[in-house]
This record gives structure tokens, sequence and C-alpha cells, in this order.
């Protein structure tokens, strides 16, 4: 890094040094000028020499005066955008090409506003190589004080890693009943995450998930109660936390009990504070006492707790200041009623409860002045957002220079984020060339073989036998019988995950013949086929999925598949056969075909419709280690970490069931 900035934060850092180096060298001096007329010589005595007391200035004495020195060193610009973690996900009008490496416009925006962070998604990652160096690069580019970058990696289905180990997601691992598990799972994230020059992971998720219709959270969760999912989420902290990256609590103060998705609306919960604290406030107590580092704020109103309104620019209507924006949750809860010392950073600011009601310029003032030290600019998606973000970054300068932003406001969040990125070792001088050393432990260790074996096992511990009546479980297929596993059109995509597991289970020699099983997937010109081929097999499978409310529900097209497999489950009842139902995300809709012989929960699953060469590399192994289960592959002891909610006649959810 040779840019004018890079020099500069050089000569700071040298200059913290020196500075320390003569307040230590100091501490013992007499106070006398070397041009002083010289003391008389003092008389002989007989007592014995001393050593002179060296006093040492503290540690935390010394490392907050590195910090004030390199705030009182920084333009008001400068800080501004150390408060700004920006994103770059794809690229063009359309916006279709995902960024894998860096532009010219890309590189001169950062060279010439060195942001304090950057986050990644899906689109930056091809392979571990080309990932240390499009993380090498921004770095660079960026030059400066080094970025945080940061990534999604909570596990299961929210896993941007797309070449990784996906892991087996928070309510299954809550489900296998071991808090150890969770630590191992999150320790094997921060671990792949630093092999590829990634140090923040916006995990764990501390969501208690007490509405099974929330459209968001769902077994993002690890439970729907607190200390359960306190325990899990601080073990999950751990496990970042030792292999040196830095977790990001979410959704501050819970988003679990939404009924509506922050991205695409504005949730608004009626609960008191007194009410936060019985429940969803348990989990971030317990994990800022563990030792967090930054906590992420959610983008929902709470009109009991504050009361402050603003006029939407899309509607008109007054709504809530959001947490996002309310100094109330953020500064008088989470600062001084929890204690919380370390960094606030918002949720991404594009999402539609933000976007959709607040200008720009109050959503920055509002936003800063609340409480949050970095905010989460909106996803480039196209060049469009590219333009929109340099907008927004000078905007925020601007508000910075006419005061609309506070200047102590400013200084408290740098303050914090440069004391975060001391303590990770992001205020060293550091060549971020990649090796050829580097590399090969990206490639060796990021999906590693070990890795996936490891969220395997976790899988079967994780998997849950809700219901098994008349030994439908597990199937004891005999010579030349048949077994159907038939996918519903809400699960289409997760046929892959049978190829594997039939794979497996030939490997394993539990089946002689892949032919012994077949495989279906519900569509629109095929129900006729498939309720014939279920009547006639020896064993049926029938794998759903859930992932919202209206799976739940008939008449909808997420629910299409739900009288198919209701006519399938009564007729093999007809014909004194079983039928095993398999769960594959959330587990709610266990209720809903509760007539099954056997249930089966398994709290996620990933897209595998192809075979490819390491078919588990970026997959969730839990349906296919269910299906390999259902043969007798391994032993069943997952416990529901959720209670099911009763339906009423078409499915739906009945609100506090």
């Amino acid at each position: 890094m040779t840019s004018h900035s890079m020099k500069k934060w050089i000569s700071r850092t040298a200059l913290i040094i020196l500075c320390q180096a003569l307040v230590l060298s100091c501490s013992g001096c007499s106070g006398r000028s070397p041009d002083s007329d010289p003391e008389p010589e003092a008389e002989t005595t007989t007592e014995p020499e001393q050593e002179p007391e060296i006093t040492e200035a503290p540690e935390q004495e010394t490392e907050d005066m590195e910090i004030e020195q390199i705030l009182e060193g920084m333009t008001l610009e400068e800080k501004v955008c150390q408060m700004i973690m920006t994103s770059y996900r794809q690229w063009g009008n359309a916006g279709k090409t995902r960024i894998t490496e860096l532009n010219d416009e890309i590189r001169e925006a950062l060279g010439k506003y060195h942001y304090g962070g950057v986050m990644l998604f899906e689109e930056n990652f091809k392979d571990a190589e080309q990932t240390l160096r499009l993380v090498s690069d921004l770095q660079t580019a960026n030059s400066g004080i080094p970025l945080l970058t940061a990534v999604d990696q909570e596990g299961g289905y929210v896993a941007r890693v797309i070449y990784g180990t996906a892991g087996i997601g928070n309510m299954a691992l809550c489900a296998s009943g071991k808090t150890e598990n969770a630590r191992t799972m999150a320790s094997i994230y921060g671990e792949e995450l630093q092999l590829l020059g990634i140090n923040s992971d916006f995990a764990p998720v501390l969501d208690v998930n007490t509405d099974p219709a929330n459209p968001v959270i769902g077994n993002r969760s690890f439970s729907d109660d607190p200390e359960i999912t306190a325990a899990y989420g601080t073990a999950y902290l751990q496990g970042l936390h030792e292999q040196g990256t830095i977790a990001v609590l979410k959704h501050f103060p819970g988003h679990g009990n939404t009924d509506t998705d922050s991205h695409t609306g504005f949730p608004c919960i009626s609960s008191t504070y007194e009410e936060l604290k019985q429940c969803e406030l348990i989990p971030f107590r317990k994990a800022i006492d563990e030792g967090a580092d930054i906590v992420m704020t959610a983008h929902i109103q709470y009109p009991l707790i504050e009361t402050e309104t603003y006029t939407s620019v899309s509607t008109g209507e007054q709504v809530y200041l959001p947490a996002t924006m309310s100094k109330t949750i953020l500064t008088d809860i989470l600062r001084n009623d929890m204690g919380f010392e370390g960094v606030i950073v918002s949720d991404a600011l594009d999402m539609g409860a933000i976007a959709d009601n607040f200008s720009d310029e109050d959503m920055l003032c509002m936003t800063v002045n609340a409480g949050v030290d970095i905010l989460l600019f909106p996803a480039v998606k196209s060049t469009k957002m590219f333009r929109k973000n340099i907008e927004l970054t000078e905007m925020a300068v601007r508000l910075a220079k006419e005061g609309k932003i506070s200047a102590e406001r400013i200084d408290d969040a740098v303050r914090r984020i440069l004391r975060l990125k001391k303590k990770y070792g992001l205020l060293e001088e550091k060549d971020f060339t990649v090796t050829d050393e580097q590399i090969r432990a990206a490639v060796n260790g990021v999906g590693s073989k070990e890795h996936l074996e490891t969220a395997w096992k976790l899988a079967e511990q994780s998997l849950t036998l809700y219901r098994n009546e008349n030994h439908a479980f597990p199937i004891d297929a005999g010579a030349g019988e048949k077994t159907l596993i038939l996918f519903a059109n809400n699960s289409q995509g997760r046929n892959g995950s049978a190829m594997h597991a039939v794979q497996i289970l030939q490997e394993q020699g539990i089946i002689q013949d892949a032919s012994q099983v077949s495989l279906m997937v519900h569509k629109g010109n095929n129900t006729q086929a498939c309720f014939n081929e279920a009547k006639a097999a020896d064993h049926v499978i029938l794998v759903y999925r859930t992932y919202s409310e209206d799976c739940l529900d008939a008449r909808t097209i997420d629910g299409f598949s739900i009288r198919l497999f209701e006519q399938i489950i009564e007729q093999r009842h007809k014909d004194g056969k079983a039928v095993i139902f398999i769960s594959a995300q959330l587990p709610y809709d266990a209720a809903r075909f509760s007539e099954a012989d056997a249930v089966l929960l398994t709290y996620g699953s990933s897209y595998m419709a192809e075979m490819t060469e390491d078919p588990y590399e970026g997959q969730m192994p839990n349906l296919p280690a269910a299906l390999c289960t259902c043969f007798g592959m391994s032993e069943v002891t997952g416990r529901l970490p959720v209670k099911l909610p009763q339906l009423d006649e078409n499915g739906r959810i009945i609100k506090g069931s």
C-alpha cells in the first residue's frame, strides 16, 4: 500500500509509538533540564542502594491514548466514512454481473472514501483463491485503517460462502440438545472465514422465535424459549471468538415476534420494555455479558417504548421510529441499562422498512444521532446503486459538516470502532498481499472433508422423530421392495438430496440397488401419476418444505401439494400401509400432517438439484441425513426446540396457540 492515505496512516502510527516510548522513558526522570547547574554532591551514606521505582502507564490508558491520537488526526470526512460499511454485489445497468473482483470504479471509490467496512454476499464468492484475492484487493484499495470485512455466515440456508461448510442451521443445532454443538459449528465458520481474510461474521441470530408465522426468522432462531436461545447463542459466540472472528448479535431488540418481514414491510410489536426484558432481551443480555463486540439493530417499531413518530415519505401516514432510529432503545436501553460498550451497527438501510418510509437525509441523521456507530449502506446491485451510494456517502459528510449529525456522536462512534479494530489487530500495519501458503490453507480448509463430516454428524444428532406409529420408522425394506420418495411442489430442487442419500445408502450396503428407490416431484401436471406411484409402492416417504405460513394452507400456490399428500396418507391407510413424512424446513408442518404414521423433523434443506463432484460442499446435510436415517443408518435422538402451534381449518396458525 503506497497511497498518500496509507503513508499518512503509518506516520500517525509511528508518532503514537514514539509518544508512548517517551512517556514511559520519562516516567523516571528527575525533571532537571540538561543545561541546569549540577546539584551539590550528596553526603555519603551507608544505606544500601535501592532500584529506582519505575511506573508504567496502565495498558488501558496507553490504548486509550493511542485511540485518541488517531481520532484527533482524522478529518471529519475520514471519521464519517469510518462509520460506513458498504457492499458490492452486482454490476451493470441490469445488475447481472456478479462482483468477484474489483473494477476501476469501485477501486477508485474505496481509495477516495476509505470506508470502515465492507459486507460480502453470495455474489462475491466463487472459490477460495478468488475470495482471498478479492478481500486483499478491497483492503489494499481502501488503504488507511484496515476494513471490517463481514458476511452473513449464520449457517443453514443463510450461508453466503457458497463453497464452504453451510452447517445445519440454528434450530437444528438446538434440536441436538447439546450447546457445545453450537460452539463447534460456529468455530468451523470462524475458522473458514479467517482463512478467507474475513474478520467478522454477522451472527449469531439471537431472536426468540415466539411467532411461528414469522416470515423472516424461523429456523434462523435457536428456539422459542429465551433462556435456551441465550444458552445456544452464547455458545455460538464463543465458537467464533475462539477463532478470532468478530461476532455480531442480531437483531436487537428482537425480530422473532413479528409477522412482517422488515426487508419488505415495517413490523410493529406492541411489547412494553418490561415484556422485552422477560423474553427478547434475555439472549442479548447474556451474550453481552459474554463479551460481544457488535450488536445489530432491527428495523421494528415499538410504540409502547419509542413513541416519537415520523411522516412516511411513501404513504404520508405517521409511523413510529424503528429501533434503528430510537435513542430510547439504543442509548437508554442498550447502552445505559444493559451496559453495552461495543459497536452498534444498523441492519441494511435499503430494506423496505427504512427506504419506504424515511428520506435519505433523515435516515442518516436520525440513525447516527440515536446511537448507531456503523451504517450498513444499501447493497450495490447495479451501476445506478453504486452512484447512489456515492451520493449517500457525500450526503453523510455534508450533514456532519452542517452539524445535523452530532459531532460528539461521530467521535463516540469512531472511538468505539477504533477500539474494536485495535482489539482484533486491525490497527497494525499489514501487507495484504496474498501468498501461496494462504491460498493452499484456504483451498484445503474451507469446506474441508473434516468440517463436512462434522456437520453431517451434527445433522444426525439434530433429527427429531416427532411421531412413530405402526413401526413405520425406520423402513425395513425386504428384497425387491420399492420405496418412493415424493417431494412436494414447494420442495423442488431438494430431490438432489435424495440422489445423494441413495448414493450413500449404496456405499454403506444398506440398499443393494439404486432401482429400489424411485424419486418424484409433484408438479401441476403429474398429480394423478404421483398418487398412483404412492399407492403402488411398498414404502413411501413424503418430503415437504414449509418456509412460510402459506405452505400450510392448501388454498395457496405454496400449499399446492397438501391435498395430494393428504390423499396419499388416507389411501395408504386404507390399504394397510404406512407413510413417513419428512419436514424439510420449519417444523410447524408436523401439525399439518399429523396423520402420517411417522414424522421426522430436519429443520432445514438446501437446493441440491444435481449431482456434483463434492455433493455436500456448500450444502446443508440435514435432509440427506434424514433420508439415510429413514433406512436405519443412524439413531434419532433430537428433540423439538419449539412448540407446535394449533392450526385452523385452513391450516393457518392460530395466534397465541
